[in-house]
């Protein structure tokens, strides 16, 4: 018997590390036009290209009842116990339907072990935190060993991003604190991150090439004062400048930086020309 981990594809975590440490990942959807699509199968240079073109948007729906009962009765059956972490309640209903299929699961397995976890984070801060978990259980952590991992991941990490513009967030309903800036005169270019489960603003530039450059100095001051445990950078729509970025940032730390593309879940409520950090760090950030 092993605890297997359970995430959703907004973690957004490289496919070389889910293979690596056995994370299963349940897809998130988008619904265009009438159509629902899983996340995990949609071609995402393709997805991107048309809604710079367009007026409107595509929604944004959680995984199916369904998938995740298939999900969790499979490894249940197996004599598995199992992990979850999912994105922040607060911008979908993906924890709560995990919980209620637990429930269901539950009746009918009565002895079965299923803990999920809230992260109250979204994008690779939720694919640190399911990494932790995945490390502990390769190690043969137990379940509540596993827990205390990613609560320690959490409290440790830190994700940035410089969105192109704040439209999309307007737009798809889910920026948070930073709708204060909507609609101001100045040529505001924010810097956000996710506060209390919700998107809000860490700092403010006035070009988008210097809130950049105050994402990456955050990132250095904190991993001065901290440590640094790993990083990556995000990006929508826009490899080569993410690239960029990551070579400098490796460069300057002495290792090398990959590339986590954002996909179409959270990419159309962020918006295409997007770049991000998510690190966390040796010892808890203030």
């Amino acid at each position: 018997m092993s605890v297997k981990i359970i995430t959703d594809s907004t973690s957004y975590i490289p496919d070389f590390l889910l293979n690596q440490f056995d994370i299963s990942v349940i897809s998130q959807n988008v619904v265009d036009e009438g159509r629902c699509e899983r996340e995990l199968d949609i071609d995402e240079d393709k997805f991107y290209e048309k809604l710079v073109n367009r007026n409107d948007l595509p929604s944004s729906s959680q995984p199916s009842v369904d998938e995740f009962h298939e999900m969790f009765e499979n490894y249940i059956k197996n004599g598995h116990e199992i992990v979850g972490v999912f994105v922040s309640s607060e911008m979908s209903g993906t924890y709560e339907t995990a919980l209620m299929v637990k429930n269901i699961i539950l009746e009918k397995y009565s002895e079965a072990k299923i803990e999920l976890i809230d992260s109250r984070v979204n994008i690779m801060q939720l694919g640190f935190a399911t990494l932790a978990a995945a490390r502990a259980a390769k190690a043969g952590k137990t379940v509540s060993e596993i827990i205390e991992a990613v609560q320690r991941n959490l409290k440790r990490s830190r994700i940035l991003f410089v969105p192109e513009t704040l439209e999309y967030l307007k737009r798809g309903g889910r920026i948070g604190t930073a709708k204060a800036l909507i609609g101001s005169v100045l040529q505001i270019k924010p810097i956000l991150t996710v506060k209390d489960g919700k998107t809000g603003v860490f700092s403010n530039a006035r070009t988008k090439k210097r809130a950049l450059e105050k994402m990456v100095n955050e990132f250095y001051e904190s991993i001065k004062e901290h440590g640094l445990g790993d990083v990556i950078i995000h990006h929508i729509h826009c490899e080569k400048q993410a690239k960029s970025i990551a070579d400098k940032i490796g460069e300057k730390i002495d290792k090398a930086v990959g590339l986590a593309p954002i996909g179409p879940v959270a990419g159309l409520h962020v918006g295409p020309g997007t770049i991000g950090i998510a690190y966390y760090t040796k010892e808890e950030l203030n």
